[in-house]
């Protein structure tokens, strides 16, 4: 402790001065403690990953037919640019991710909504789940880069290319008739729309899903919910 009360108060000062308070970063998530353990999952986490999960599977399933028609129609006009149409298939990587907020959210929810609209019955089966797990990794890989502390709508748009990039790749190889046989500029154009439609549809939707709930006060236990 120093004896010189006006070079405490200095020192003070200068910290105050150069500090900023969180809430004057509300992207920033500053209410988890340094230790190690602080990505550990609770009950709640688990619960509410579930059911985050079970309504995005939903989502899915309606999308199945709709999704499928818009695509095939968009691909009728350019080979490729179906990727548009995945957005709402790659929802869950985006939204698990900013609303728990922890390591393997949204690998768990893109999964397990991925296998709810495949025990409900859609045209590609098992295949399903592969695609939830590719979209899924590369959801979570943006909010890993972002070392689970950067939630700002540029990173959740960020995840959703993410999600996007993890689809092309598993359709590149997986599948009945793999798209590495279709040619590179069918990829190529693939790969693009891929991209832009998980930001928008699945990034930008995850984002402001994000808030309306957290408003609701549906997310009170959650750092997501004090970020609205």
């Amino acid at each position: 402790m120093s004896s010189t009360p006006s070079t405490s108060s200095s020192s003070s000062a200068s910290s105050a001065g150069q500090a900023r308070p969180a809430e004057d970063r509300p992207d920033v998530d500053e209410t988890r403690p340094a230790e190690t353990g602080r990505h550990g999952w609770r009950v709640v986490d688990i619960v509410v990953a579930a059911v985050l999960a079970v309504a995005v599977g939903l989502i899915f399933w309606l999308w199945n037919t709709a999704g499928y028609a818009w695509g095939q129609a968009l691909g009728a006009l350019t080979p490729g640019l179906s990727g548009l149409a995945n957005g709402i298939w790659l929802l869950g990587g985006p939204l698990g991710g900013q609303v728990i907020r922890k390591p393997g959210a949204a690998v768990f929810v893109e999964l397990v909504a991925a296998l709810v609209s495949t025990v409900i019955g859609n045209q590609w089966g098992i295949t399903t789940l592969t695609s939830g797990l590719f979209q899924g990794l590369g959801a979570g890989l943006v909010f890993a880069l972002a070392r689970y502390r950067v939630w700002s709508l540029p990173v959740t748009m960020l995840a959703g290319a993410g999600a996007g990039l993890g689809a092309w790749f598993n359709e590149l190889f997986i599948g009945t008739t793999p798209n590495i046989t279709l040619g590179p500029a069918y990829n190529a154009i693939y790969l693009v729309t891929n991209v832009l439609s998980g930001a928008v549809l699945a990034g930008l939707l995850a984002w402001l899903i994000t808030r309306a709930l957290a408003r609701t006060g549906a997310l009170s236990r959650f750092a997501s919910g004090r970020t609205a």
